[in-house]
């Protein structure tokens, strides 16, 4: 799946603990659901000032999933 490739490549060039970085991804009768686990230490980056930066991935992964016809989340954990 690109999107879950998408997720797993920003996240590793964000964090400092690329090893930390998990990507699961869970489909459902609703629309896939993208799991991203990282370090604690980490979790700041990835969100970003103010949700700046999920929010940009949740955009991303927005136009990726409408381009294919389906529904596409992101958590962060």
């Amino acid at each position: 799946m690109a999107a879950q490739d998408l997720v797993e490549y920003v996240a590793r060039n964000l964090v400092d603990d690329p090893d930390a970085v998990q990507v699961e991804v869970h489909t459902g009768p609703d629309g896939t659901v993208i799991e991203l686990h990282v370090a604690e230490e980490d979790m700041g980056k990835v969100i970003g000032r103010n949700g700046s930066v999920a929010k940009a991935l949740r955009t991303l992964l927005k136009v990726m999933s409408a381009r294919d016809g389906e529904t596409v989340s992101l958590e962060i954990s």
